[in-house]
């Protein structure tokens, strides 16, 4: 869960605290595709984080605040309605940040939407970078390593409908699980992308 656009950390590790993240899960086949080719390269994230569009970055929340973050969250996708993403090819954010990710190309405007609307009220934050979707598949390795995740999957395409989001929960091993899903039941109705594209 950790990329180009986490947040900056709030305090993290107090009794009573879990770290938490939301993000659109990427779909089978392409969920097992964008692990494997990281796991390729080495990055030891493949296995603690399942391929994802980050909505929300690592963010430390008291434990009592879940259920508050679940109506906030619940009160925000009942009024965003499903939406297709593109994936298609690879980019890089070298050399700000030592990052190989595969490119967004449909489905930009509506994870705008959702990422603004849910960093507000508890979970309202800065930013390091400015948001921009994507599915990490190299973080912090050798640079012959981001090389490679960048060819390996620079002809990678992949379209599907999101229907939901999740909140993942950072546990003490390392690993992100799946906490709640929300989905999104909003009515129809078409978001523009940056590009100018239609994310319906």
């Amino acid at each position: 869960m950790t990329d180009q656009t986490q947040a900056i950390p709030i305090v993290r590790g107090a009794p009573g605290t879990v770290r938490i993240g939301v993000a659109v899960g990427i779909p089978e086949p392409w969920a097992t595709q964008l692990h494997d080719a990281r796991a390729r390269v080495g990055d030891p994230a493949a296995d603690l984080i399942a391929p994802h569009i980050t909505l929300l970055g690592p963010t430390t929340v008291h434990r009592d605040e879940l259920a508050q973050v679940h109506r906030h969250l619940a009160a925000i996708t009942a009024e965003h309605p499903p939406f297709r993403v593109h994936l298609r090819g690879t980019a890089s954010f070298r050399p700000v940040s030592p990052v190989v990710f595969v490119q967004v190309v449909e489905g930009i405007g509506p994870c705008e939407t959702l990422e603004r609307r849910i960093r507000s009220g508890l979970l309202a934050q800065e930013l390091r970078f400015h948001y921009h979707p994507h599915v990490t598949i190299a973080h912090e390795v050798p640079d012959d390593a981001l090389d490679r995740a960048f060819e390996d999957l620079r002809d990678f395409d992949a379209c599907f409908l999101v229907e939901s989001i999740q909140v993942y929960q950072h546990g003490d091993d390392g690993q992100w699980r799946v906490l709640d899903t929300h989905p999104l039941t909003g009515a129809h109705q078409p978001v523009r992308d940056a590009e100018g594209g239609s994310g319906s």
